[in-house]
């Protein structure tokens, strides 16, 4: 597969200027959706939660990465660990929605029941008919099989493989944009659940991570000009920023000096200042459906009035209803033949997309193990 799809995205990789984007079948194809899967989202850190989401011990909140389903839990040493879900009876999913399980993780077909640090506590009747009895000798070591995750403030990310560089080393091209900002002040002050978008996860990152569009989709609810912004290729850090002389925005109306950042391949942070942060959650589930959902941040410790959170979620609501109805509307566009190109990318507003997809590109065929990404 990795040498089939590494000539499918050969014109991807040909030099000139304007250079192309990926091709149609990057967001449409099964199976680069897999290739993806088996790459992209297992090599790499990948945002699966927010820790406020996981505030009491035994709390639980089933994540998909990669099309696997885990589980994100808070045990009782106060930690945040990761598992697949997957009961090792019968391999059935033990939670399908977040819950507080108490001491123990229980599956709802048999009743295998385990701590919260993964290990069987009990399997009940399994060898006769007696319920209390031990847990057979043979399964004593048995337990639900964790995953490499990192905790990064509230951000929870998780590496399928285990052997992604570690996080912090990973993600400092990001840290080191983020000067300023007290983290021990930050708290989230409102949750935005989009649902699905029928649209490919890359249309969702790319529309974030390019300016381009900010002055012709945004035009009633962004009041950032085009000739402000300017693009960041630093990767796995890919996004664009605008300074303005405004430091404050109107309730309906994005005006302010901001920070567009991404952490490769799923993560979205988005700066406004002086005090405001917003977190997306991208979750791809398949190569034309992504879940999304938003956190929105105050990161000096103030309080916003009811008043003040209802306008902000309705900006944001607003911000991101625009940006689903492009991006569908780009998935769409990959079914017509003329896509097959993958179309062009500005050099000037568009590198830092560019450079998002030569990491998506690279991972899928191989590439990277030769040394072959260029940004």
């Amino acid at each position: 597969m990795s040498a089939e799809l590494g000539l499918s995205l050969k014109s991807f990789w040909e030099t000139g200027s304007p250079k192309h984007g990926l091709p149609s079948h990057a967001y449409t194809d099964e199976g680069f959706w897999k290739a993806e899967c088996a790459s992209v989202f297992t090599e790499n850190w990948v945002c699966v939660g927010f820790t406020h989401e996981l505030a009491r011990t035994g709390d639980i909140v089933p994540v998909t990465v990669a099309g696997k389903p885990l589980i994100l839990v808070r045990g009782r040493d106060g930690q945040i660990a990761c598992f697949h879900n997957s009961c090792r009876h019968r391999c059935m999913i033990l939670v399908d929605k977040p819950v507080n399980v108490g001491k123990a993780i229980t599956c709802p077909y048999h009743a295998w029941s385990y701590g919260l640090d993964g290990g069987l506590r009990s399997a009940p009747y399994f060898n006769g008919r007696d319920k209390t009895q031990p847990v057979d000798p043979a399964l004593a070591k048995e337990r639900l099989v964790p995953l490499r995750l990192a905790v990064w403030h509230d951000w929870i990310f998780v590496n399928l493989d285990g052997e992604a560089p570690p996080f912090l080393d990973y993600a400092k091209p990001l840290v080191d944009r983020l000067e300023g900002i007290d983290f021990a002040k930050l708290k989230p002050v409102a949750t935005l659940d989009f649902g699905e978008v029928a649209t490919n996860w890359k249309f969702i990152m790319e529309n974030f991570i390019e300016p381009y569009h900010v002055q012709f989709v945004h035009k009633t609810t962004t009041d950032q000009p085009l000739v402000d912004h300017y693009t960041i290729v630093d990767p796995p850090c890919l996004g664009s920023a605008v300074d303005l002389d405004r430091v404050s925005g109107k309730a309906n109306s994005l005006a302010v000096s901001s920070r567009y950042l991404t952490l490769f391949p799923n993560f979205i942070l988005g700066r406004y200042f002086p005090d405001q942060l917003g977190v997306y959650l991208n979750v791809p589930l398949g190569p034309d459906r992504t879940a999304q959902k938003r956190v929105i941040y105050a990161t000096e410790g103030q309080t916003y009035s009811e008043g003040q959170i209802d306008a902000l979620k309705k900006l944001w609501w607003d911000v991101h209803k625009e940006d689903h109805a492009i991006c569908e509307k780009m998935q769409q566009g990959r079914a017509s033949p003329e896509a097959a190109s993958g179309g062009y990318l500005s050099p000037m507003w568009e590198d830092s997309v560019r450079g998002f997809q030569e990491l998506v590109a690279a991972a899928v065929s191989g590439k990277s193990e030769q040394g072959g990404v260029s940004t």
